[in-house]
């Protein structure tokens, strides 16, 4: 009996995930809020390696979804295309780069003093709220940026600095990228689009 109820807490994890992970929310501070209210019966390292293998089913519908776009090898695209498709990789690599470096650099640090339910649930209440502040301010906002082909190198390392908030649990990586491409002049449209490619990485 123990062991169908640990399947059915696993059922809600995944659940969780599955629902968050293609939101401007987080995720992994939603799955932390989770397990302090459902406890697994499980040890600290394998929670670590389980919060990484669960968004496996969420980075393979990424891959499937974006694989031809983000493909500069398919046959099926023109020399302009494959060249654009570089570039975007480029842009996505120079977005990755600040929150990979400053990332390992304060790992212990972060996961002694940040990973609490009290910070995650905070973050996830100040970020809604700027979503619902900045939609607002944005309704009649013609952007500059359309396409996120119209993204710059340099915007793509700005967008890297806002995704450095993302490192404070309970802040969406996806959620903090939009929010600071839409803040550089990005629509939504450029700004989801280069998000959810970045999740390729």
């Amino acid at each position: 009996m123990s062991g169908f109820l640990e399947f059915l807490k696993i059922v809600v994890f995944g659940l969780v995930e599955g629902f968050t992970e293609w939101l401007p929310i987080s995720s992994t501070g939603h799955l932390i809020l989770v397990e302090n209210i459902v406890n697994l019966n499980a040890s600290e390292d394998f929670m670590n390696v389980f919060r990484v293998v669960i968004q496996l089913g969420a980075i393979m519908a990424v891959v499937v979804l974006y694989f031809r776009r983000l493909n500069p090898f398919d046959p099926r695209k023109t020399e302009k295309q494959r060249l654009s498709t570089w570039h975007l990789w480029i842009k996505i690599i120079i977005a990755c780069l600040p929150s990979a470096v400053v990332g390992i650099l304060l790992d212990e640090i972060l996961d002694k003093y940040l990973y609490t339910p009290y910070v995650v649930a905070a973050m996830l209440i100040i970020y809604g709220v700027l979503f619902i502040v900045l939609e607002k301010h944005n309704e009649f906002v013609d952007f500059p940026i359309k396409k996120v082909s119209q993204i710059s190198y340099i915007n793509a390392f700005y967008i890297g600095l806002f995704q450095l908030l993302s490192l404070i649990p309970g802040t969406s990586r996806s959620g903090a990228t939009i929010l600071g491409a839409m803040l550089l002049g990005c629509s939504r449209t450029a700004a989801s689009g280069f998000t959810f490619s970045s999740e390729f990485r």
